[in-house]
């Protein structure tokens, strides 16, 4: 049996890209945005934005709540990205709501 290819969102890359250029930010600006400075340069984010790789859930989360939109938004190839950037998503919100189901 050989490994089975993964599904991956087609427009990912784009929307990554979308949201950096939405903030103003250079890729290094947007590595320190989502904490990831000491762990990856700023190769990684054109990586990402490019296609060649793919973000890690960790790394996901943190465009996220960078761009503070949903993490749905970005995977979903059938969701499409606010106009405006940062979103109006708040995160902690989001997490209050969770704790008080």
């Amino acid at each position: 049996m050989g490994a089975k290819s993964q599904n991956r969102p087609k427009n990912l890359a784009r929307k990554l890209l979308q949201i950096r250029n939405a903030l103003g930010l250079s890729q290094s600006e947007m590595l320190r945005c989502l904490g990831a400075q000491d762990s990856f340069s700023a190769a990684r984010i054109s990586e990402y934005e490019t296609g060649a790789r793919e973000p890690s859930l960790w790394m996901l989360l943190n465009y996220g709540r960078v761009a503070r939109v949903h993490v749905e938004a970005l995977i979903d190839d059938n969701a499409t990205l606010p106009n405006r950037l940062p979103g109006n998503f708040s995160f902690r919100r989001s997490q209050q709501k969770l704790v008080q189901k």
